[in-house]
């Protein structure tokens, strides 16, 4: 259900295409979201939050904007698969942030799944074979700041309510976009509109869907199927948006999904030996 949810939310802002620019597109996504922050806003007062949480998420904001602009722009740009595959990179600079940051460990097996992920983005991409974008660009970009926002929010999950590190998101993201959209501001049509409502809502029942996912099962059973959103992806792309299959794409995804799946196989089995010490 993560997966379809999600792949709903690219087909939708491939649909809408470069109709509506990209920086208004991704305000359009966060302020009609705001809806669902409504029931958020009690624990968020209650949560009496320092200076420095405060400052917290407002880095985790700006940073999550950057990556969704440039999310939004890559969506017009390369193909709905690409997007997808590259976005996988995400957690493995995730890996690498916890490591330099936040001072967790980085054992030689960690480090040759990050290399492995990394021949996989170049095996999309191809360098020096084909003409890189600036779509392509984009999302070498997207995820680092991602990465960086999921960081953020890993450290603050331990001092707030998941409620609050949700509201906050949505708040300060819609904050964040709300000067660029004003720069590049067109008149919007009803239809755009209720397209642009619907991004919001399955972009928050996909988070929705991946909460429960995670509360069901471990991360080492959870990963791995996210490899199904780019399978959907690629037979979307062919089949609404005449997007040929890409064989290079998929392999570098698989590479960078298996070592995705080792990472997260590998801290599974370290907590349970920590639990069980």
């Amino acid at each position: 259900m993560t997966g379809l949810n999600f792949v709903a939310v690219t087909a939708l802002v491939k649909h809408i295409g470069g109709a509506v620019p990209p920086a208004q597109a991704a305000f359009m996504r966060y302020a009609l979201g705001l809806l669902f922050v409504i029931p958020m806003i009690k624990p968020m007062i209650e949560a009496r939050m320092t200076s420095t949480q405060v400052k917290l998420f407002a880095l985790r904001g700006v940073m999550q904007t950057g990556g969704v602009i440039l999310w939004f722009f890559a969506m017009t740009q390369i193909s709905i698969a690409e997007v997808t595959a590259m976005n996988y990179l995400s957690p493995v600079y995730v890996t690498l942030g916890a490591a330099l940051l936040l001072g967790e460990t980085f054992a030689l097996r960690r480090l040759g799944a990050v290399l492995a992920a990394l021949i996989g983005a170049l095996i999309i991409l191809r360098p020096g074979v084909r003409e890189l974008t600036a779509g392509h660009g984009a999302m070498i970009l997207t995820p680092i700041l991602f990465a960086g926002g999921y960081l953020i929010a890993k450290r603050m999950a331990d001092q707030v309510s998941p409620s609050v590190v949700v509201g906050m998101l949505s708040i300060t993201v819609a904050i964040g976009l709300a000067p660029f959209a004003w720069m590049v501001w067109v008149p919007l049509s009803g239809m755009q509109v209720f397209w642009l409502f619907l991004v919001a809502v399955f972009a928050t029942a996909g988070h929705f869907s991946m909460t429960l996912a995670f509360q069901a099962a471990p991360v080492s059973v959870t990963q791995p199927v996210t490899f199904l959103q780019l399978i959907w992806a690629t037979l979307l792309g062919a089949l609404f948006f005449n997007e040929p299959a890409d064989s290079w794409v998929m392999l570098g995804g698989g590479i960078i999904i298996a070592a995705i799946s080792f990472i997260s196989w590998r801290e599974t089995v370290l907590k349970r030996r920590a639990a069980q010490a």
